[in-house]
Formats: structure tokens, sequence, C-alpha cells
């Protein structure tokens, strides 16, 4: 599981799902005519046997290209970056405000059913009546758990009898997961090889080729990834999370806290009381921007304000779980090499 989520990881296991009252008639629902809708894909419903081999090695099938989609929000974001729409969402979708959350990536989110906003979330009802053609969500583990579909209500939610396909994004780079998104979007009718794809994939490319100057350039420039609570904060580790392996694979210097401080965070980070943030050196720091983490302008803790990379300004939003997008994480390379090319050695 993403490590900069700690806070929440914790109390996770214990959530428990909403009741299913009246999921008898909302099952009844999948036996209906099944139409398109707002949610259809370009070629969604289109006669023909689809199937989609996912990340568990699990090959998903339909009598056609599926229609009704139902998948986590931030997958959700990256196929209607390919021009295929979801018709129902989970996760974090909607801030407090009623805006799009980050995660939400361009989507219109008043146009979609959101079946659950928070952990623990998953209105059965609700999905069982979009009559869902197939679910999709990301994996964070080696053991093809669905992210974000709660532990506690999973076998009613697989009992609705639409097919999952899981996107893994755990101890892997960045460009498998994009590739494997792509397939994904292009099963589902999506248009992936328009010019605007084509301008998405080159801009990501060429920001790679940025990035990796930049750090050859600036080798001294200490990188940390972090993520603040109320009382703790989270230093990331690079081995498992797809962002940060890619970086570091283009020649990143992160900060990587020892094994055994990660080990008690799952192997993803450590966690630091706010009297001790200043344990490692940094230069940069990149901060979770997702909603469920305080962002650094709220950070009223005088050690935080008297970090070097603080007060030299040299801290960045990072995306834990980027919308898998050429489109979308493009501009996080760029964001880095920018912020490394103009860094201050000030650890």
């Amino acid at each position: 599981m993403p490590k900069s989520r700690a806070p929440h990881l914790s109390r996770r296991g214990v959530l428990a799902a909403g009741g299913a009252l009246g999921l008898g008639a909302a099952l009844a629902a999948c036996g209906e005519a099944k139409s398109g809708g707002p949610g259809s894909g370009t070629a969604a419903g289109k006669p023909g046997p689809w199937s989609f081999k996912d990340d568990r090695g699990r090959t998903a099938e339909a009598g056609e290209v599926p229609a009704n989609i139902v998948a986590f929000v931030g997958v959700a974001a990256a196929l209607h970056d390919y021009g295929v729409r979801s018709k129902g969402v989970f996760g974090p979708t909607t801030t407090k405000d009623g805006k799009a959350d980050v995660q939400a990536g361009d989507m219109d989110v008043s146009k979609v059913t959101v079946l659950g906003n928070e952990w623990g979330q998953f209105n059965i009802e609700k999905y069982a009546a979009l009559a869902p053609d197939v679910l999709v969500s990301t994996m964070f583990d080696d053991a093809g758990t669905l992210w974000y579909l709660p532990e506690e209500s999973r076998k009613k939610i697989l009992a609705v009898g639409a097919p999952t396909v899981g996107i893994s994004v755990y101890d892997r780079q960045l460009t498998g997961p994009l590739q494997r998104m792509l397939a994904l979007a292009k099963s589902l009718g999506g248009d992936v090889t328009s010019a605007k794809v084509a301008r998405a994939r080159k801009r990501f490319e060429d920001a790679a080729a940025r990035l990796r100057a930049a750090a050859r350039s600036k080798p001294g420039i200490k990188v940390m990834a972090g993520s603040a609570a109320q009382d703790l904060f989270y230093v990331s580790g690079t081995d498992l999370s797809v962002d940060l392996e890619y970086f570091k694979a283009l020649g990143v210097n992160f900060v990587e806290p020892p094994e055994a401080a990660k080990a008690k965070g799952g192997g993803w980070y450590e966690s630091l009381s706010w009297e001790n943030v200043d344990k490692y050196a940094a230069d940069i720091i990149m901060m979770d921007n997702r909603t469920s983490a305080i962002q650094p302008s709220a950070i009223t803790q005088a050690t935080w304000k008297k970090l070097p990379a603080v007060k030299a300004g040299q801290v960045i939003a990072r995306d834990p779980e980027p919308i898998l997008s050429y489109d979308k994480c493009a501009p996080l390379l760029e964001e880095l090499a920018k912020t490394i090319e103009s860094a201050k050695k000030v650890s």
C-alpha cells in the first residue's frame, strides 16, 4: 500500500462497509438491458467478445466491449484521458466543498456516480444498479488486492458479477503501469493513437530526458519524499512506489530511510515525530498532495519551518498515486526536473 498514507492505513483494516439493505433488488438490475449512457467509452457496447489479461494474470471477459465501467477514481481519470468514460467511481472524488479531488484529474465529477468518497465507503446498491460490465482498480501489493475495495464487503461487491481488472502499481517503475493503462484503454475502445496521445507521450519522454540530465548535472542535490499528518511526518522510501522508483532510475538522489525503519511501515516509509523531522538532510522536499495529507501551507510545526529546504522555498508537490496517463505524468517529471535545475544546495 502507498507509504504516504500511513495515518489512514493503520485504521483501514477496521473500517466496516455499510450494510447491503435492498441489495437483492439492486442485483436484479444486473439482469436488465444495459445501456452505454453517459459512462460509455468510444467503443462501449461494441458487439463481439472482449477480454483483457490483468496484472494478476487473470483474464476478464465479456460478450462485448464494456459499456458500464466502474473504476477507482485515479483509474477512471486515466481512462478519461484516452476517451474512455466511467459510469461509476470510488475513492477520493470530491473535496469537502464539492470540487474535484486532485485524483479525479480532468473528469467532470458531476457526471459520474460516486459509490464512495472515503476509505471504507462503497455503496453496493448503487454499484449493482449501474449494471456494471467491469470493475477496475489498481493494486498496491503482490497479493492481487484491488485498491479501495472494502475488505468487509468485498465478497458482496464481487457477487454482483462484473469481471474485475487489476493494474499493479507495486514495486515497479512508472513506465510499466503507464503502458498497462494504455493497453487497457485500447481494449475498452479508447483512441490511443490520436495526435493528442502522441504529443503527451512525446512530452513524457522529453521530460524523462530532462530529469535525467538535471539529476546528472546536480548529483549532490538530495530529495526527500514526505507526507504530513497531525502527529507524525512520514519519509517515503523509494523501493515500492512507481514514481519514486522511476525518478531514482533516472538518477535522482533520494533520502532513503534504513530498511529496519521502513519495515515498521510495511516497507514503505519511516515515521518521525515532528520534533525529529530534521533527521535527514534534504535540499528538496516532495510533499504528498492528496487530500488525506496535511498540505505544506497548513503545517504549523516550528521544526518544519526551520528545515533548510522549507526556508529556501524548495518544496514541491508529489502525487503518490499518479494518474496513469502520459498527459498527467509528464508534468510530474517536468516539475521535479525544473526544481532540481534551479535548486540550491542547502543541506
